[in-house]
């Protein structure tokens, strides 16, 4: 009788929390996606791609002033569009039109708030929004998703928030990640048993921090925020210890719009590289006149040392005036548009306004508007932050770009930081590249004078910067937005017999895979790392890099898998390229990659460089051929371990 009676009390009970559930459904426009989100005790959301199921009941809630948006929800009003529309940024990294179409469900809350979710071709994304008085302080956002068992993840980790991005990918399967372990910060990808992949980031992040991951012990993350810096302390000129932090997160605006929590969810290991989720979901441009904004190459100095050795070297090399116009020289020469003057072309970092005794700044500057070729300075942080007036007296002596360094924080101070200093360099048409930086999550379409972020492993780490690592990049860090990744070594090795250290830099893989990286990896600003003296020295090589854009009209990933390999094409008005990667591996990557990207009628010379038949051992081995092809024909391609193919298509 007893067990009868609990029997019927749970059915009861049962039947009374389905009627308190509302259950919301959105497809995506090709009715692929589905998102299912239920509104109980709290907001939950599951996510199928098809009949996959692969977001599982995750949560998501706002903690505003001590109280919990999304606990027991009380709906006011649902309401559904659908938009397709073409998106055309300024910094058009893949292609000069973005489709931008979805189907969209708002979710109005009676205490306040909404909750936005987009179903996409190609993923998802949600959102909050508020409407309430004054300035609010968010707590906590929480932002747990639960994975099917035994997915794998590849992910940057750090045991503080205090970080470059610069940590090369971790691999683990979600089951197998813990929560005394390290965290992990956007942008994360996860491939469920069934082979989907799921690229986590964020965009529209403004006045609000960046996100970090713990695992929860349950086949699943969730988020931690740096909290806001009450007390810091200068640890150098470069950067600060944080001392003590607030007890929330963000104090801001109580009417607005939160970042947008996306995924890109594909099958195809190539959708990873083609998607536009950061672009389709930031703001639209902000500044009237985008005129002034070149985005292009530059020659860099710091990674080889500021030494040229040439046979017109007869001067003393280093951060003086006769370098740099060596630097411009060559720029010039190869219709490279910038250089960049690194640390140390000011007599003090915290003082940009005097240069070193030896770089007679002004001189340079006039020098480089004879013979076509920009300055960018670089600048710490604290430096930019110290001196107001720096982008009022850079664009009275003629700087063009800025590059600035150490940021190494995402917190909402910094993430402000980053805001308002591209948008009062703007002001002084001056261009922003930030190093020692958080990925991107859309500021550059707002503010499209910013050019390129760092944040990952690049080439200025040397041996540590490998293509097992960097072959990841076009599928994750690279695909949320652009990269300043320092490609274009001269000196290149297989990884059993490197040995290179500044001013006789050296890089990891072949040099056809140099060559390639220029293609692959995308950046508003391209910068060639190597010394000049070589780039001469490889007079066919830096032909083809410098006549790399840096920005694309069309692009079409031909092949690809990820961790082993990248071929794509990309197209500037008339003219493609190509450029494939490899990592590590046994034997060489034999494609076969049909040319039916090309229009039809138009003949092309194909200028390949590809790798030698020794490159397995000596990178350096590369092979250079020309061919006429047109739409439907098929080239063969072979890239050796860590190896790469660059080529370039004119129209004849």
């Amino acid at each position: 009788m007893l067990r009868s009676l609990v029997i019927l009390l749970t059915s009861i009970m049962g039947c009374i929390a389905l009627v308190a559930q509302s259950v919301r459904t959105v497809c995506s426009p090709d009715k692929n996606l589905k998102v299912e989100i239920t509104l109980a005790d709290g907001i939950t959301y599951s996510v199928y791609n098809g009949t996959e199921l692969v977001l599982d009941a995750c949560r998501l809630s706002l903690d505003v002033n001590g109280k919990v948006l999304g606990s027991s929800p009380k709906l006011k009003q649902a309401t559904e569009r659908s938009v397709c529309e073409m998106k055309r940024p300024f910094l058009h990294f893949k292609y000069a039109e973005v489709p931008n179409e979805y189907n969209e469900l708002k979710l109005q809350m009676k205490e306040g708030y909404a909750v936005t979710f987009r179903v996409f071709n190609d993923g998802i994304a949600y959102r909050f929004e508020t409407v309430l008085k004054g300035t609010i302080q968010v707590n906590h956002e929480d932002i747990t998703v639960y994975f099917p068992h035994d997915t794998q993840l590849v992910l940057q980790q750090s045991d503080r928030y205090r970080t470059s991005y610069e940590e090369r990918y971790a691999f683990t399967k979600v089951a197998d990640w813990h929560s005394y372990q390290k965290m992990a910060h956007y942008p994360i990808l996860a491939t469920t048993p069934a082979g989907t992949n799921i690229l986590m980031s964020e965009a529209d992040l403004i006045d609000y921090p960046a996100v970090f991951f713990r695992s929860n012990d349950a086949d699943g993350v969730s988020s931690v925020f740096p909290r806001v810096p009450a007390v810091e302390k200068p640890r150098s000129d470069k950067s600060t210890d944080v001392l003590l932090r607030e007890r929330y997160i963000a104090k801001t605006s109580g009417t607005r719009t939160f970042p947008w929590r996306y995924f890109v969810i594909t099958s195809k290991d190539a959708g990873l590289i083609e998607n536009t989720m950061t672009c389709r979901l930031s703001q639209d441009n902000k500044l009237e006149d985008v005129s002034w904004i070149k985005p292009g190459q530059a020659s860099w100095e710091w990674w080889n040392g500021a030494i040229p050795y040439g046979p017109h070297v007869d001067f003393k090399a280093g951060l003086n005036v006769e370098t740099y116009k060596y630097f411009m020289d060559f720029a010039s020469k190869y219709g490279i548009e910038y250089i960049v003057m690194d640390e140390g072309w000011a007599k003090d970092n915290m003082d940009a306004f005097t240069p070193n005794p030896d770089c007679d700044l002004r001189e340079i500057i006039a020098y480089g508007n004879k013979v076509g070729v920009g300055v960018i300075l670089w600048l710490t942080w604290r430096c930019v932050e110290a001196n107001p007036g720096l982008f009022a007296q850079f664009e009275k002596w003629g700087v063009k770009g800025v590059k600035i360094d150490f940021m190494d924080r995402s917190d909402q101070w910094m993430v402000n930081f980053y805001e308002r200093t591209v948008r009062e360099a703007a002001r002084h048409h001056i261009f922003v590249d930030y190093h020692g930086a958080f990925k991107p999550a859309g500021l550059e379409y707002v503010y499209p004078n910013l050019l390129s972020y760092e944040g990952v492993v690049g080439m200025e780490q040397m041996g540590n910067c490998k293509p097992e690592n960097s072959i990841y990049l076009p599928f994750i860090r690279n695909a949320v937005g652009p990269m300043e990744y320092t490609p274009g070594a001269m000196f290149s090795m297989q990884p059993d017999n490197y040995s290179a250290r500044r001013p006789n830099s050296g890089s990891i893989g072949t040099r056809a895979y140099q060559l390639a990286l220029f293609v692959v990896f995308e950046s508003g600003l391209q910068m060639l790392a190597d010394n000049p003296t070589l780039y001469y020295n490889n007079d066919e090589c830096t032909q083809f890099i410098a006549s790399v854009p840096v920005l694309w009209d069309d692009t079409k990933v031909l092949s690809a898998k990820l961790g082993d390999h990248v071929v794509i094409a990309k197209r500037s008005g008339d003219e493609w390229f190509i450029g494939g990667m490899t990592a590590e591996r046994q034997s060489p990557l034999e494609l076969d990659v049909k040319l039916d990207f090309l229009p039809e009628g138009t003949t092309f010379t194909l200028t390949a460089f590809e790798d030698g038949v020794n490159a397995d051992r000596q990178a350096l081995h590369y092979v250079k051929r020309e061919q006429i092809v047109r739409r439907g024909d098929v080239i063969k391609l072979r890239m050796v371990r860590n190896g790469g193919y660059a080529a370039r298509l004119v129209a004849q």
